[in-house]
């Protein structure tokens, strides 16, 4: 198991007496990272990667007003959480403080307990935008990853002989299987309710960025239904029916990889139509 990494807080303060008060608090439980003017902390964020500030306003040359704007306005330190910690309690000084960006305020003599409990919120905060930035970048490159392989993939079949057409596609469905598979709970259990296979097809192909479900009950000859208007293979795939191959041969395999059964194509938007549509099919004992 990886361990977390301990966060690092850079303090801005030129009296060293309050550095010393602050790393006092504070270096038991954070790395600490020290700089004694406004210029300064613009360099120590270049340098390091910082996750929030304390920062004095009080200070020559730059002051805590200047320097938070700064940061601010770059799209790379926007995000970092600042906390102006100063002896001005003046109404117009937190408005001014919020205008340039300020996230939370400290009065000197700072109190222990508090400047913890709002270091704590605002590196919560700051963890869950992390989060969701790193989420949204997953999210492009899958999206890229999806363009290129509906962009490539059928001009790469087209000029292939038919067994071996089969062959790539045959092992792109199980390369994508493989992938699915261990990213989705509950495919290894053993079961032989088409509803239920049907919710673990769903729930694989889903992890893919697809819109399945099961649709109600079952058809007439007891098949469930699941379907989708949004593919796994992006907006490109609509108009490459072999995308929908590799999806029916993704369900198949899951489908056997449960219980004896198979999987009838139905609709698929590869092919013109409005969503996909596919049949879970299992055999009775």
């Amino acid at each position: 198991m990886e361990s977390e990494i301990t966060p690092n807080i850079l303090i801005v303060d030129d009296e060293t007496q309050n550095l010393d008060l602050m790393e006092a608090y504070l270096s038991h439980l954070y790395e600490l990272t020290l700089a004694e003017s406004g210029e300064e902390c613009l360099q120590k964020v270049k340098e390091k990667d910082i996750d929030l500030i304390l920062l004095d306003i009080m200070m020559p040359g730059m002051s805590g007003y200047d320097v938070a704007e700064t940061l601010k306005e770059s799209e790379t330190t926007r995000h970092i959480p600042i906390i102006m910690v100063t002896a001005l309690s003046e109404k117009e000084d937190h408005i001014k403080g919020i205008e340039v960006g300020a996230d939370d305020f400290l009065t000197k003599p700072v109190n222990r307990v508090e400047l913890l409990t709002r270091i704590k919120s605002l590196l919560r905060i700051k963890s869950l935008h992390d989060e969701l930035v790193a989420e949204k970048e997953h999210l492009k490159m899958q999206n890229r990853i999806r363009k290129v392989l509906t962009s490539i993939i059928p001009s790469l079949l087209s000029s292939v002989p038919p067994e071996q057409k089969k062959i790539i596609i045959r092992q792109m469905v199980d390369m994508v299987e493989n992938i699915v598979r261990n990213s989705c709970t509950g495919s290894e259990r053993e079961t032989t309710d088409s509803q239920d296979v049907a919710q673990i097809c769903c729930g694989a192909m889903n992890q893919l960025g697809a819109s399945y479900f099961v649709d109600g009950g079952s058809d007439k000859n007891g098949c469930s239904i699941i379907k989708a208007h949004k593919c796994p293979w992006g907006e490109e795939s609509k108009i490459n029916p072999i995308m929908c191959n590799l999806t029916a041969g993704v369900f198949s395999k899951m489908v056997n990889g449960v219980t004896d059964g198979e999987v009838i194509v139905d609709k698929t938007m590869g092919n013109g139509d409005d969503y996909c549509c596919f049949h879970i099919c299992i055999e009775e004992e």
